[in-house]
């Protein structure tokens, strides 16, 4: 019974595709397309962006159980942009980097 409290205590994530049909309205639009167009000499197809929203589409038709599953294990397969480091790891990977400005000529 306590984690039937806990389950509807914790915050269900509410999912949204307004970003990704905007970043889809956006990708169509002549200003992104004269922009990829000078910067890459070629128009963007904007496949990414039509996956994306169709992905995310395709999630709301699924259970709320499903969506935080789904969700969370997309998460965890990201990996973080920082790697952490003990401070004796952290010290041996500085001198290893920067030991030599230490040196005196």
């Amino acid at each position: 019974m306590s984690s039937e409290k806990e389950d509807a205590a914790a915050p269900r994530r509410r999912l949204s595709c307004t970003k990704y049909f905007d970043a889809l309205w956006f990708c169509y639009s002549p200003v992104h397309q004269l922009q990829q167009y000078y910067r890459l000499g070629a128009l963007d197809n904007c496949g990414g962006k039509f996956a994306a929203l169709y992905d995310c589409l395709s999630l709301k038709t699924k259970r709320a159980s499903e969506i935080e599953e789904i969700l969370e294990t997309r998460e965890k397969a990201v990996p973080h942009i920082w790697s952490f480091r003990s401070p004796n790891e952290a010290k041996s990977h500085w001198q290893e980097l920067f030991g030599h400005l230490d040196e005196e000529e």
